[in-house]
């Protein structure tokens, strides 16, 4: 595979003569006579003055700062001078209020310079934090080699962090693990595709659909449309073509029997967070897993829009749930890195629920599950953008309660609300399923019933089952979900809408 480095990586990915360079001379300070020498010889090898180069460009019409590596200097290593361009060229796109693409390939810390360049990475990852700060989207692009302080700092601080194909992407580098330790780095760890896996990357995405996905990302997180393309991996939840959905009235559901409605949302044909997509975005970036190695597909988490309104989303994946696969604390953990995202750009989040209940097993007890509930409940609840829950079938347990506090809380017709299974609480007050149908009738589980306590704020109707007609069913719920979120005002005073299971 071919291995472009900075200049070729840029014009294979901003708009053909957009990109202006923001790079001054580099000042090479008082170094011994050797190591000047090194840097003239880098840079007559390179093509470039440093190690990195910075400047802005527009990508399919978006504008954009770039912070790009050059990998055939000194292996992309950054001295005290390469950390103040990045620094300065990060804090420009902040002041010009300009998303910013990072693209490292390095082995790390310029051993040359020592401690005083080692120390810079603290200033370049204070400059991405208040750049994120701001508002202002983070993309990060890891490519081959991506090792040491780079990847430990700003290159592990992305919105959104996808990485080049078979991309050697690690703490520490294979070279100095085999020096310390005397024996090799275990094989196929330190690979990009393999940090996908394990929940710490997005996407593994090819140099030629960088430009696509990059474009769509910052369509997803300025809302600005952006010129579709191919999408970031062959994941099904991402639409084919698109399909907005348009509001519609909202009413309670008819009044009916709670356990018809149950039997509903157990069917397996019924709709979920995929076909909502499907159906209903005008475009899906998806995330994966919580970025601190760990993965649980109970959870989607995703940059999308409906009907021109970009919001993150965080949904239950009824598809990948069972007894066997639960939802458990790292989907937890994957919903509040959705919320994180959500409050950093300013974007509303979306919170799908759709959960049969959450891990009862000892590993879960062990992960903290109960702690992660928790934590939700109390990010969620401070989170200054709009924000709105959505249950689309079935409502079990903490695992619901987790995702439940928005400031808007709407409910597909069909759809319910326990503390338990009906089954479940059945057993504690008699001692056995048996009197789950008559249980769940009294507890007043139904979505007329929420709208009627002041659970939920609106009810969308399924005129038929949501299984007969999935695409509508997706672009009811999406067109109410965008009228909430336009009901809602991120600088108001919303002390009052806070109130998580109240009516306002």
């Amino acid at each position: 595979m071919t291995r472009l480095g900075a200049r070729a990586l840029i014009e294979a990915t901003v708009d053909p003569g957009s990109f202006r360079s923001w790079d001054e001379p580099v000042e090479l300070g008082a170094y011994d006579a050797g190591y000047l020498a090194v840097l003239r010889r880098a840079a007559e090898r390179a093509g470039t003055d440093e190690a990195v180069l910075t400047g802005r460009a527009s990508i399919r019409g978006h504008a954009a700062a770039l912070v790009v590596s050059e990998f055939g200097f000194l292996g992309g290593s950054i001295g005290v001078a390469t950390a103040e361009r990045i620094v300065a060229a990060v804090r420009r796109a902040t002041r010009e209020r300009l998303p910013l693409l990072a693209a490292p390939a390095s082995g790390g810390t310029r051993m040359q310079e020592g401690t005083p360049a080692f120390v810079r990475m603290v200033e370049i990852s204070r400059a991405v934090v208040a750049h994120k700060a701001a508002g202002l989207p983070y993309l990060v692009y890891l490519r081959h080699p991506t090792t040491g302080g780079v990847f430990a700092s700003w290159g592990s601080l992305g919105h959104v962090a996808v990485a080049e194909p078979g991309a050697l992407i690690g703490f520490l580098g294979p070279v100095v693990y085999r020096t310390l330790r005397g024996e090799p780095f275990p094989e196929g760890v330190q690979v990009a595709e393999n940090l996908v896996d394990k929940g710490i990357l997005d996407a593994v995405v090819p140099t030629d659909e960088l430009a696509t996905v990059a474009a769509r990302a910052l369509a997803l997180l300025t809302g600005h449309p952006a010129e579709h393309g191919s999408p970031v991996t062959a994941d099904p939840l991402l639409p084919a073509t698109t399909a907005p959905g348009s509001a519609s009235d909202v009413a309670p559901a008819a009044a009916g029997d709670a356990w018809a409605s149950i039997a509903l949302t157990r069917r397996p044909d019924r709709p979920g967070v995929r076909e909502l997509l499907r159906y209903a975005a005008d475009d899906v970036l998806p995330l994966h897993g919580t970025q601190l190695g760990e993965t649980d597909d109970a959870l989607l988490l995703a940059l999308t829009s409906f009907s021109g309104t970009s919001c993150v989303l965080v949904g239950q994946d009824r598809r990948t749930q069972s007894q066997q696969r639960p939802l458990g604390p790292a989907a937890l953990r994957g919903a509040r890195r959705g919320m994180r995202i959500a409050q950093e750009l300013r974007l509303p989040l979306v919170c799908v629920i759709d959960t049969p209940g959450a891990d009862l097993s000892a590993a879960a007890e062990e992960g903290a599950l109960a702690g992660e509930i928790a934590r939700c409940l109390a990010e969620m609840v401070e989170l200054t953008v709009p924000t709105v829950s959505v249950l689309l079938g079935e409502g079990t347990g903490g695992g619901a309660l987790a995702l439940l506090p928005s400031r808007r809380v709407i409910a597909a017709g069909n759809a319910w609300l326990s503390p338990l299974p009906p089954e479940g609480a059945s057993a504690i007050l008699y001692g056995g399923p048996e009197q789950a149908a008559s249980v769940a009738g009294r507890q007043r589980v139904r979505a007329s019933d929420l709208l009627a306590e002041g659970i939920v704020h609106a009810v969308v109707p399924e005129p038929v089952p949501a299984h007969e007609d999935p695409a509508g069913f997706a672009r009811r719920i999406a067109a109410e979900c965008v009228r909430q979120i336009r009901l809602q005002h991120p600088h108001d005073d919303t002390s009052a809408a806070r109130r998580p299971l109240a009516a306002s």
